[in-house]
């Protein structure tokens, strides 16, 4: 490391002994100026070129960031990313500039007063076009590309997006060494290279690593990691960093059977605890601890809806499990290669004033059966400058019929079975503007009668009037057939992991769907969600796993 760095600074004061040149480049769309951009500045010589940027050079440029170093002697490229704690990751390449190609062109123009020279190239079928010049005797450019034509000034993609020289000027030198200086320099490989720039992009928060969900009586004791339900669900305890108003948030859970070859309904939650009770009490204390809902059809159903004094569980993410992913990869048949795991990734961004600098308990369930059940790691990632689709500055939980205390007792969500279905009386303290309720679905009850393969109706009313209706439906489970090697296939020539199911397929997530409210006022309001569930027949039952959370701004 010590070496390279003093390879690297004998390299810029050699600059002092030949012509040096500093170009700035700026960049324009439909020929109108970017207005917010960082220039990029070009300092080159016959002897090397550096790329880096206006903030950088003036050591503004937040990390990460990149600088390109191009030795002329060899066409060796080193990359330069910046990173935390004063760590510099060097990627180094002999190849890349030796393999493109361009095709010449005739075409002549001035640029700054220099007759350049056109080339065309495409790169990831995106057109090209490159102006350069050979009338200052170096080669250099605002990027990797065409670093061996001559001086690039400009560059167009596909006719519109252009880089250009706006300035090129001479110096008797340059220094770099105040941006590298005290820098831990590390030679890496270009995988290693590009994941530690790509991570260094955003803020990832690690919850949970390969972790296993299973159905025990032995409960694993561990200080951070709580087990509950029969270690059907895991919990830790997370402080959530503050997250910008036009910041983007994912949720990513990764899953593996460890034995369990069917395909279960999992949850990743929140626990608020801003009432006097929570779902925490429950968890600690049993599920008769905390509010029950009772519609009249005989049963009670243990924290699932909001009240005066309680909250529950808000749900994050609904994944289901593939068939035996990676478990029963040995189940081989002709022209499957099974994916070894499943990957569940969602946008969150509308929850992010909920979690922003709090604290909750955070978990997954999955329900099972299985001794050794399932592995699974969970991570949330926080990317700043996203796009804000939704401007909520409020997140209520306000209804969660997904039982993930089933193994302790808690009931099915067999409500829907009365014509009252499930309803939730909510108190709003202020006007809330521009609602929407944030609706997560799915129909379950695996047999040919069982509404997990019937479409139902899913009604939405208001203050006793109706707001929306859908049939929550999907078509696509085939498209997941290489994530569930233990799928049965029947006589017709189906896996079960292809038929169509109420709004979940094996191996995927169901994202919420947002119904708009509109504006509601301050005051007492009623929500109300009508499914037609059906029939019992024999042991087996009907159940809908439904959750909304009220969005909107106060």
């Amino acid at each position: 490391m010590k070496k390279l760095f003093v390879f690297l600074l004998f390299s810029i004061a050699q600059i002092l002994y030949s012509q040096n040149y500093k170009i700035t480049y700026k960049t324009f769309f439909e020929g109108k100026e970017n207005e917010k951009q960082d220039p990029i500045i070009v300092f080159t010589n016959d002897k090397e070129t550096f790329i880096l940027s206006d903030q950088i050079l003036k050591t503004t440029k937040d990390i990460p960031f990149e600088i390109q170093k191009i030795n002329r002697t060899d066409n060796r490229i080193n990359q330069f990313a910046f990173l935390l704690n004063n760590a510099v990751s060097d990627y180094e390449n002999k190849e890349i500039l030796a393999k493109q190609k361009f095709e010449l062109k005739s075409d002549i123009k001035k640029i700054l007063g220099y007759t350049c020279k056109k080339a065309v190239t495409s790169i990831n079928s995106n057109t090209m076009d490159i102006w350069y010049t050979t009338d200052l005797k170096v080669k250099g450019g605002p990027s990797i590309l065409g670093q061996d034509l001559g001086l690039v000034l400009e560059i167009t993609r596909n006719g519109n997006t252009t880089t250009k020289a706006t300035e090129i000027s001479k110096v008797k030198n340059f220094s770099l060494e105040k941006i590298f200086d005290q820098k831990k320099i590390t030679a890496t490989d270009e995988l290693t290279y590009k994941d530690l720039l790509w991570k260094s992009r955003f803020t990832t928060i690690s919850i949970f690593e390969n972790e296993t969900i299973n159905f025990t009586s032995d409960l694993k004791k561990d200080e951070k990691i709580l087990r509950f339900a029969k270690g059907t669900l895991i919990l830790r305890k997370v402080k959530y960093p503050k997250i910008e108003a036009n910041a983007n948030v994912f949720v990513e859970l990764t899953e593996q059977s460890a034995g369990d070859a069917y395909d279960r309904t999992g949850s990743v939650f929140i626990i608020p605890q801003n009432k006097e009770k929570s779902f925490f009490d429950a968890l600690k204390n049993g599920v008769k601890t905390i509010p029950s809902f009772d519609n009249g059809n005989g049963k009670t159903y243990q924290g699932v809806v909001a009240t005066e004094n309680y909250e529950p569980p808000l749900e994050l993410m609904r994944f289901f499990t593939p068939f035996g992913i990676q478990q029963f990869n040995h189940l081989k048949l002709k022209d499957k290669n099974w994916h070894d795991k499943a990957y569940y990734r969602q946008d969150i961004s509308d929850l992010k004033e909920v979690l922003s600098e709090k604290e909750f308990w955070t978990g997954v369930f999955i329900g099972n059966y299985d001794k050794n059940g399932h592995k699974v790691s969970l991570e949330m990632t926080i990317h700043k400058d996203g796009l804000d689709v939704f401007k909520n500055n409020t997140a209520t939980p306000l209804f969660n019929t997904l039982n993930i205390m089933e193994m302790e007792g808690q009931e099915y969500a067999t409500m829907f079975n009365s014509p009252k279905g499930l309803i939730i009386d909510f108190t709003l303290k202020k006007d809330l503007k521009n609602a929407k309720l944030r609706y997560i679905t799915t129909g379950h009850g695996g047999w040919e009668n069982g509404d997990e393969f019937l479409p139902k109706e899913n009604t939405t009313l208001v203050d006793g009037k109706e707001v929306f209706s859908f049939v929550p439906w999907r078509t696509d489970c085939g498209s997941y057939r290489l994530y569930n090697p233990a799928s049965g296939n029947f006589a017709n020539g189906l896996s079960s992991s292809d038929y169509s199911r109420s709004n979940w397929c094996p191996g995927t997530t169901t994202n919420p769907i947002y119904i708009s409210l509109g504006d509601l006022k301050a005051g007492n309001h009623q929500i109300q969600i009508l499914i037609p569930q059906g029939e019992k027949e024999g042991n087996s039952f009907s159940s809908w796993n439904v959750s909304g959370v009220l969005l909107g701004d106060e």
